[in-house]
């Protein structure tokens, strides 16, 4: 599987696409000359976004305002992708919460869900028919190193992130040979703005400095990596090195120590 060549009929997708990892997979989907559908809350944000890269790249961006938490809303929007030629899909809105389970607001735990995992799901089988009847797509989900593990005290978001991990390396799997690949993008700590719409403030304070990596780079590797076909990418070495102890320490050790961690950011 390879990125389908870009034509004046096909379309990428980007959700979360008016700020960090988002925004930066619009333009360098952009910069490959793909013409974008720009998904997100900020209508005003993703014309900013549109404007930009319809100017420098000499492709049309188009703008959806969407609240992918909102079913209704949500539902219209696959309804128009999958009529539609799309080429690439970026699943990647999302958000965190942290703390205890039960001080938490539900209301927002279960919009975490709708947003972190249901969109994701919805969207994904929306574009899919259409891909594998074109013979030609590519499916990028944006999960984290947080999915690999239990995560106390940033529970609804490790759950819904092992739900994005696992839902994107089955899909790579089980599309081989169809000429349609899905590719998950497990960052760790990026410069977004993530911890602002995650109310932690203390996420900075608490990872040093250069183990977080830049929107810029990891959208860099991620598109690489849809290029290339590949099952996981991983941009950093810190995430690298929560990949390996997710996967190898035993599961009651590193919830413990996420427990401990985590209790710092609330």
């Amino acid at each position: 599987m390879s990125l389908p060549t870009p034509t004046p009929r096909n379309r990428a997708v980007i959700t979360g696409a008016s700020s960090g990892i988002g925004a930066a997979l619009a333009e360098r989907l952009a910069a490959r000359g793909y013409s974008l559908i720009l998904v997100a809350r900020r209508e005003d944000r993703l014309r900013e976004l549109a404007t930009r890269l319809s100017g420098s790249h000499r492709v049309e961006a188009e703008v959806h305002a969407c609240d992918l938490g909102d079913r209704d809303a949500r539902a219209k929007l696959a309804g128009e992708l999958a009529a539609r030629d799309i080429a690439v899909l970026c699943n990647n809105a999302g958000f965190a919460t942290y703390g205890p389970l039960s001080t938490l607001d539900p209301e927002r735990e279960r919009l975490q869900v709708e947003l972190d995992v249901v969109a994701v799901h919805e969207l994904t089988l929306a574009v899919l028919p259409g891909m594998l009847e074109r013979k030609a797509g590519a499916i990028l989900i944006t999960g984290s190193t947080a999915g690999n593990q239990p995560g106390p005290n940033n529970t609804t978001y490790a759950a819904s992130k092992a739900f994005a991990n696992t839902f994107a390396e089955s899909l790579h799997t089980e599309l081989a040979g169809t000429g349609v690949g899905c590719t998950l993008l497990a960052p760790g700590p990026v410069r977004t703005e993530f911890a602002q719409v995650a109310e932690v403030s203390s996420v900075d304070r608490l990872v040093p400095g250069p183990l977080w990596v830049t929107a810029e780079e990891a959208a860099k590797q991620a598109v690489a990596g849809l290029a290339k076909g590949k099952r996981r990418v991983v941009p950093g070495p810190f995430a690298k090195a929560q990949t390996l102890g997710g996967q190898y320490s035993p599961r009651w050790i590193s919830a413990a120590v996420l427990r401990a961690v985590y209790r710092r950011l609330t």
